[in-house]
């Protein structure tokens, strides 16, 4: 499994609202494929979306790094930091 790991930049709430219906879209798109197992908001202390979690059932880095970019909130700037990590799932 594969965690994709996004933080949003700062001041940045009305940008990923702006993305979040496409977002969705996208989402759903790539979910219907079978490789999410897990996605959803961070949200910060106050409980607005503060970054981007998702769990993908795949080990094909290359391919969900493409998957990723395709992302609306990828392509319209709003991360400030991104991260893949490689996970075991145990449970």
């Amino acid at each position: 499994m594969i965690v994709f790991l996004a933080k949003d930049k700062p001041n940045s709430l009305e940008l990923r609202l702006a993305n979040r219906e496409n977002h969705l879209k996208h989402i759903e798109k790539v979910k219907n494929t079978g490789i999410i197992h897990f996605a959803g908001p961070l949200l910060d202390e106050e409980g607005k979306m503060c970054g981007s979690l998702i769990i993908f059932a795949s080990e094909d880095l290359q391919k969900i790094k493409d998957l990723v970019a395709q992302d609306p909130y990828v392509q319209a700037g709003l991360f400030a930091s991104t991260e893949f990590l490689r996970v075991k799932k145990i449970i």
